[in-house]
């Protein structure tokens, strides 16, 4: 039953045309976040004047990868290939947001004004 649920198209969103089951909105967020750290990272670097990795950016990409990963696994899509293209990322991310706490503590990014 929650399978269905959650693969059936959302009634509100029907006006757009467009087939947003709450899975495809999960995997569509997932993305938006996986492909938004770029943009994260980018204005980090520029505001650093090199290339910087904030911790955000591990963020977005584990969120990012788990929930387009959850789309692939758990929606009617069950999509081999994009259960792998997410995979390997949500574990990498995960062991650098772990390394990164780890060798630099958890309040790295904090500003001192």
């Amino acid at each position: 039953m929650a399978a269905d649920f959650m693969n059936a198209p959302v009634a509100w969103l029907a006006w757009t045309g467009l087939h947003m089951s709450p899975w495809k909105i999960i995997g569509l967020t997932g993305a938006l976040m996986f492909g938004g750290r770029w943009v994260v990272q980018f204005v980090a670097s520029r505001r650093h004047g090199k290339p910087v990795i904030p911790r955000v950016f591990w963020y977005m990409s584990l969120v990012g990868s788990v929930m387009t990963l959850a789309y692939f696994v758990f929606s009617h899509k069950r999509d081999s290939v994009g259960i792998i293209q997410n995979l390997f990322p949500a574990f990498t991310a995960a062991y650098s947001l772990y390394l990164d706490i780890k060798h630099r503590g958890w309040h790295r990014d904090r500003a001192s004004h």
